[in-house]
């Protein structure tokens, strides 16, 4: 058995190592030895932490042995993005002239799952300032979707995500301004949860200044996982409080009122590119599957998607353009600047009359989907419109990058609203996987999980997997 511990998900390895089944040392080998397999295949994770994570296992297994009190992930064997702060180790963001950015202490998310006893095992590959939907840099290279390599294992979170369906780690860690926990997920047959902006703490010691006010309010930590109740535990560990994020928002459960069904919107017509087939199936059996456990499903959508997609083009331009590109342009290569000119065009250049009437928007477009939420309390609706792109077609051409942004216009509209999404696998399709996402009003985590977690009943899991890179 000890040799097969990496194709387990966190709750069933927390659970054997507590019981004293199996010893953290032998989860945590198994798992690097699964990491020194496929790695370089797939080229997922930057670093190993082998030393450092077998130090953590000693140290786990001898609080085991003397019946100390231990946390809901103790020796479960994790993954952290490559743009967080991990004490005395380097946080380069996929940008070379960082390479030696060394972090004197934990960023929050770090710190709470270690709190809750999980070990770093990698650090995971993210593209340059983790801004593309694709990930690639000149530091680290391309990471490859392990299910085919003709295809993107998504941005930012890419590494966490082809990591983890390739079985290194039971829980990915990443982050999501535009959909960069859900594309990943999407993109590589994964379960993850966005969670409502603040529920998180979020705080890199590394950086010399706070990022600009929207990037603030509209980007999240959270969670990768193979599983929906992975995702669900996981999430839990990493909402702690930490007093170094001033948006940090103490979580509460909202009681459920009704019991027996739920009233959702099925979101089949979203503005941007034509939605796929895959993507239109994998919709249609979602509303299936919620509408035969006893949910009301109704085809509507929710008010003024691109719209939501054009404001947060717009503020994110605006700040990209009036405060971050001189420095990015500096540290970063061609092909990020490809990437944030691309970026920066799908928005008119803003005054700063401009830039405060598009948050005055935004405000607006919160309370509309607020009401429509209040109806519909989960919204059903596509990850991407398309099918996963080939890997670096988002720097290709101004005209293709501007198409592959139009068919994530739902994405990009939750990060507007500061609101969480869970993504769940719906299967597979030509030997690919594809998904949906469940998207409720603020604090409503729990119940976009739960409703996933039917789905997901229903179809199963399709990772851990070999890499299948024919």
């Amino acid at each position: 058995m000890s040799d097969l511990l990496w194709q387990l998900g966190a709750m069933e390895t927390a659970e054997l190592i507590s019981k004293k089944d199996v010893s953290t040392r032998e989860v945590i080998k198994n798992h690097l030895e699964r990491l020194t397999e496929v790695n370089p295949k797939i080229n997922a994770i930057t670093r190993s932490l082998n030393d450092e994570a077998m130090e953590m296992a000693v140290l786990a297994d001898e609080k085991i042995s003397s019946n100390e009190q231990i946390g809901p992930l103790h020796g479960v064997p994790v993954t952290i993005k490559d743009n967080v702060d991990i004490t005395g180790q380097t946080s380069p963001n996929g940008v070379s002239k960082l390479k030696d950015n060394l972090a004197p202490a934990n960023s929050p998310v770090v710190d709470n799952l270690l709190k809750a006893g999980a070990i770093p095992i990698g650090r995971t590959n993210t593209p340059e300032f983790s801004l593309r939907w694709h990930t690639g840099n000149p530091l680290f290279g391309d990471t490859l979707n392990p299910w085919d390599k003709n295809i993107t294992p998504g941005g930012s979170s890419g590494g966490a995500a082809a990591s983890l369906a390739a079985g290194i780690g039971c829980i990915a860690h990443g982050n999501d301004l535009g959909g960069s926990l859900r594309y990943p997920a999407y993109c590589c047959g994964l379960a993850t949860i966005k969670p409502t902006q603040g529920a998180v703490p979020a705080f890199n010691p590394t950086a010399g200044e706070d990022r600009p006010p929207m990037m603030q309010l509209l980007s999240t930590q959270g969670p990768i996982t193979r599983s929906i109740n992975d995702a669900r535990l996981a999430f839990n560990a990493m909402s702690r409080s930490d007093r170094r994020d001033p948006w940090w928002t103490p979580r509460f459960i909202q009681k459920q009122e009704k019991a027996g069904y739920r009233k959702i919107a099925l979101a089949t017509e979203t503005p941007g590119a034509p939605l796929a087939d895959e993507v239109r199936q994998s919709l249609h059996n979602a509303g299936k599957i919620l509408e035969a456990a006893g949910h009301i499903v109704e085809e509507i959508s929710p008010p003024k998607i691109a719209r939501c997609a054009e404001v947060w083009a717009g503020l994110i331009g605006a700040e990209l353009r009036s405060v971050l590109r001189k420095a990015m342009d500096e540290l970063g290569s061609s092909q990020i600047s490809a990437a944030l000119d691309f970026l920066e065009s799908f928005h008119e250049e803003c005054t700063l009359a401009e830039y405060i009437r598009l948050g005055m928007e935004r405000t607006q477009l919160m309370r509309e989907w607020s009401v429509f939420l209040q109806d519909y309390e989960v919204i059903i609706g596509p990850v991407s419109n398309i099918r996963p792109f080939a890997p670096n077609e988002d720097i290709q051409t101004k005209e293709r990058a501007k198409e592959i942004f139009s068919a994530h216009n739902l994405l990009v509209a939750v990060n507007l609203l500061g609101i969480p999404a869970a993504t769940v696998c719906t299967g597979l399709q030509d030997d690919k996987p594809y998904g949906v996402q469940l998207i409720g009003w603020k604090y409503n985590e729990h119940l976009c999980l739960d409703l996933a977690q039917t789905i997901e009943d229903h179809v199963g899991t399709v990772t851990p997997i070999d890499p299948k890179l024919f």
